[in-house]
């Protein structure tokens, strides 16, 4: 699976995201920078297609599709939007999460999978006070166990601290196990990996490699009106939910720097 956005924007003159182009595909993960509040979540809803960008287009394998979109790709940890509650217990987060994958989910269900993945010890803790690295494997095997799955969109892991290497070998090991991953990402985080090249660094997928973009075109002139509003938050995790690609915009938001690791597919 390979997915491209195209020159895509958001808001009145891009004002909510300015040209931006990236491509993510199967067994590799690419990251991209978008600083501030909530530009990662915006280009996080644009790229699973849950939100229609005012100009440019979006492709899954080189054709429009956003309803193939939002049932291959899961949105992860995005917030304000698939981002669990930080005081709900962590058993809490996996029981509903089984529920929507169409398993198991009573509390004992929920224990008895965190058992399965190591995490048993954390059940009972706020998943707000979950380790960062145990917050993203947690959430991704999550997401991973809805039917259809291709792709994780992990967004703006970094917020919640500590080392990159973490996450970044854990979405590493996704890659390897066939999903395509797009992690979006800070200004500090993508120099923190930069730094582990430089180390020599590796992860299960190989040397961080870089990415160069052509440099996207200046803002076009309007195309939408409505770029103010705030999507509706849907359930937690909503990876394959059937919502409104339409969904307005937030805030300006930019994203313009890229890099993958894997081999071209």
């Amino acid at each position: 699976m390979r997915v491209a956005l195209h020159e895509v924007t958001k808001g009145r003159a891009g004002q909510a995201l300015p040209p931006t182009s990236l491509e993510f595909h199967t067994g590799a993960v690419r990251y991209a920078i978008a600083e501030t509040e909530q530009r990662p979540t915006v280009l996080g809803l644009i790229a699973g297609g849950r939100m229609r960008p005012d100009s440019g287009r979006v492709t899954i394998d080189g054709a429009a599709g956003s309803r193939r979109l939002r049932r291959a790709v899961a949105l992860v940890d995005a917030p304000d939007v698939s981002d669990p509650h930080p005081d709900i217990a962590l058993a809490g987060v996996v029981g509903e999460e089984l529920m929507f994958a169409g398993l198991g989910a009573t509390p004992l269900h929920a224990r008895r999978w965190l058992n399965g993945l190591g995490f048993g010890e954390l059940a009972s803790v706020p998943i707000g006070n979950v380790d960062p690295a145990a917050r993203v494997r947690i959430l991704c095997e999550l997401a991973v166990l809805r039917e259809g799955t291709e792709s994780i969109v992990l967004v703006s892991p970094d917020r919640h601290g500590g080392s990159p290497d973490g996450w970044w070998r854990i979405a590493g090991e996704f890659a390897d196990r066939g999903y395509a991953m797009l992690v979006i990402l800070g200004g500090s985080a993508a120099v923190a990996l930069e730094r582990m090249q430089e180390l020599g660094a590796v992860n299960a997928s190989g040397p961080v490699e870089p990415l160069v973009l052509d440099e996207p075109r200046p803002a076009a002139s309007a195309h939408s009106e409505n770029g103010d509003e705030t999507p509706v938050r849907p359930r937690v995790g909503d990876e394959h939910a059937d919502g409104d690609p339409d969904a307005p915009g937030f805030p300006p938001v930019s994203a313009d720097h890229t890099t993958e690791i894997g081999a071209e597919q």
